[in-house]
């Protein structure tokens, strides 16, 4: 193909070839070719063009179809969001006393089951109960444990509305240790008597329902199972658990079950369970090519595929480019350290049950490192420090190792290695409250880029077992409160429930389908400085100890990837896209033409992909709708001789067509601004259709 004027021009330009260099950049065509790429691409790149008339394509059908799904979408009422156990004390008294209730019949069907514990859960309650071996009172014979199955569910659900329409009331009752123990000796339940030895306050406290069911219990209740919403309540699922979480305990058998204040929320509930299902990050990361977990290497351990080495790429640079701009040091650790340093840390002590086992070296033990702060401890204890140099805010994604069970791992969302996107800062008293609203303008800055505006947020207040004074404790307490109230930003409190070391801020966030998530959390640290011995030098001249701060705005990389995958259903805005733009070639002719356009990208910082397949054009556009691809061109002829693209945007529509340059650059600014594209470009007028 031998192009000409100004097409010559412009193509030239893009490949950055002169005139006098022409025929060494391997773009000479034949005429013969171009007649025959001008005859293969006619009826496809017209109609790619134009939406109207009789000759519209698969492509001009996709883009109706989304307009009025778009539309459709426009005018659908969302209803308000589902309340919470944290937000909504009535509905976490449904919950409560709903899992009695279903303890209660499952007693009442199964008289054998042993009932353990029962608490609530995000989105209602489980109960696990152990069913023994039996023996059968006419031959004698062993009977196995029982299995419950899904008709069993069944005949306790309607046991349970029997008990809820008889309206018993719910009353509390305090006992004496030594009574509770009488009592359950009686009704023989012997993991109710480890649950009493669990329980290290008097008096014990005991709800009934009505005179014929009991259970140890801190409440709260409704007052009567009349108050309980039978419509609302229902049993999903038996898994097994093994008692305490521990594998050389009794299996245990798992209800679970959803409970709301109404019928309405069930339903709202059971359609979001519906769309969680079709955005499952496990499912979307296979089909999409983005990661694996491979059995062979251990389960829990993440294999990041270049899709989704990408994304997390853009991820992690946004992230340490946003800190760094907001006066952090990005530092490095390592993976490993002396077990002495996870001694000094009480990480040992604590936390040994998540911790891989250490290793010998040179005849010392490591640990391979579940936490990143004694790190940080270490590189600040590294020098005599001065206020006048403090705050330090040290950040750092670093990748931490943790035992969980088998049974706990689930896709991303539970692993054994991941990346905690950590931060830590040390200050003096005075500067603990701006440091903290300086960390929550900053997580909202972050979480906002990714579509994340609504938050729930939680204040956990100094529990009963603490380390610190009552001075630094209300010090710093006040300080998230006043950072909060600063924000003005409305939250909850949780008396008693912060760490034993400090006050916390927790946030959680709420994605598309109207699901919370734990992310983002903002924790004051008193113990680690006082183990580590970290000082300062104050203005008098004496040391001082300075405040930790521990933060993280993903918490992990890994959940965080998980969340967001779930969140867009895998249609990533175009900034974080794998690939941003698809170029698909008519013919082989033009292969070279759109391999130039994604080098000039590339060069550039964008992610252009060629279709270097087969298949036909509409077999191509299905491929890049299939994979999410954000923006796609069909490329031929006509677009090398006019230097231009016709766009098309997978969330927009038709967006005309651009000279590449243009294009690209509007691209850029997309990508930095983290904006979809939606200018437009030239339309062609309508061709009118030959008469014959």
């Amino acid at each position: 193909m031998k192009l000409t004027g100004s097409a010559m021009s412009f193509f030239l330009a893009l490949t950055g070839c002169s005139l006098g260099l022409r025929r060494a950049a391997g773009f000479i065509v034949s005429p013969t070719t171009q007649n025959v790429v001008r005859n293969s691409i006619a009826s496809s790149s017209s109609s790619w063009r134009s939406s109207s008339g009789a000759g519209a394509t698969l492509t001009s059908r996709l883009m109706a179809t989304q307009a009025v799904e778009k539309k459709a979408a426009v005018v659908e009422e969302q209803p308000p969001p589902l309340p919470t156990n944290e937000n909504d004390n009535d509905l976490l008294k449904v919950r409560h006393s709903s899992a009695h209730v279903l303890a209660m019949a499952v007693q009442e069907t199964f008289p054998e089951a042993q009932t353990t514990i029962g608490p609530w859960i995000d989105n209602g309650f489980y109960y696990d109960f152990f069913f023994p071996e039996t023996v059968d009172e006419e031959t004698g014979e062993t009977v196995p444990s029982r299995k419950l199955t899904e008709q069993d569910l069944k005949v306790v659900k309607k046991k349970m509305d029997k008990i809820i329409g008889a309206n018993h009331p719910i009353h509390r009752e305090e006992v004496s240790r030594e009574e509770a123990k009488r009592r359950i000796e009686e009704i023989g339940e012997p993991f109710k008597l480890e649950i009493l030895d669990s329980i290290k306050t008097e008096p014990i406290t005991i709800y009934h329902i009505g005179d014929q069911w009991w259970d140890l219990c801190a409440g709260p209740h409704v007052e009567s199972t009349g108050k309980l919403p039978k419509k609302a309540i229902q049993l999903q699922n038996v898994a097994g658990a093994y008692w305490r979480g521990d594998e050389n305990r009794e299996m245990l058998q798992r209800i679970y079950a959803t409970a709301w204040k109404d019928p309405k929320q069930l339903k709202q509930y059971k359609k979001m369970l519906i769309e969680a299902k079709k955005r499952d990050h496990r499912v979307l990361g296979k089909n999409l090519d983005l990661f694996s977990i491979q059995e062979d290497a251990g389960g829990g351990l993440v294999f990041w595929h270049p899709k989704g080495s990408t994304i997390r790429r853009k991820i992690e640079d946004f992230w340490k480019d946003t800190h760094i701009d907001n006066d952090y040091d990005v530092v490095y650790s390592p993976h490993i350290a002396n077990l002495n340093l996870w001694k000094t840390s009480g990480h040992n002590d604590f936390y040994r049950e998540g911790m891989f086992q250490s290793m010998e070296v040179e005849n010392e033990e490591y640990q391979i490192r579940p936490m990143n702060c004694p790190f940080h401890c270490l590189m600040y204890k590294e020098q005599l420090r001065s206020y006048r140099d403090l705050p330090f805010r040290w950040a750092e994604l670093g990748t931490v190792y943790r035992y969980e069970r088998s049974g706990t791992l689930h896709g991303l969302m539970r692993v054994r290695g991941f990346t905690q996107d950590d931060a830590h800062i040390f200050c003096l008293p005075e500067q603990l409250q701006s440091e903290i609203v300086d960390v929550l303008s900053l997580t909202e800055q972050i979480l906002t880029r990714f579509g994340f505006d609504k938050y729930e947020i939680m204040l956990s207040t100094r529990p009963e077992k603490s380390v610190g004074s009552d001075k630094i404790w209300d010090t710093a307490t006040a300080a998230l409160e006043g950072a909060l109230d600063a924000k003005g930003w409305d939250y909850t409190i949780d008396e008693g429930g912060g760490a034993f070391y400090g006050p916390k801020i927790d946030l959680k966030i709420r994605d598309a389908i109207g699901r919370s998530w734990q992310c983002s959390t903002v924790q004051c640290d008193f113990n680690l400085p006082d183990r580590f011995g970290l000082e300062y030098v104050s203005a008098e001249g004496t040391k001082e100890q300075p405040i930790m701060v521990h933060r993280a705005i993903f918490g992990s990389i890994e959940r965080f990837f998980g969340i967001l995958v779930e969140n867009t259903a895998g249609d990533f805005p175009l900034w974080l896209a794998p690939t941003q733009l698809k170029l698909l070639p008519v013919t082989d002719a033009v292969m070279d033409y759109c391999m130039e356009v994604k080098k000039k990208g590339a060069k550039m910082g964008l992610r252009v992909e060629v279709d270097r397949g087969s298949e036909r054009l509409a077999k191509q556009i299905r491929n890049a709708e299939k994979a999410r691809t954000p923006l796609m061109a069909v490329v031929g002829m006509k677009e090398i001789e006019s230097g231009k693209l016709a766009i098309r945007s997978r969330k927009e529509g038709d967006l005309g067509s651009f000279t590449i340059d243009a294009f690209l650059e509007e691209m850029i600014r997309c990508d930095t601004a983290a904006e979809e594209m939606t200018m437009k470009g030239e339309f062609p007028e309508k061709e009118e259709e030959e008469v014959e």
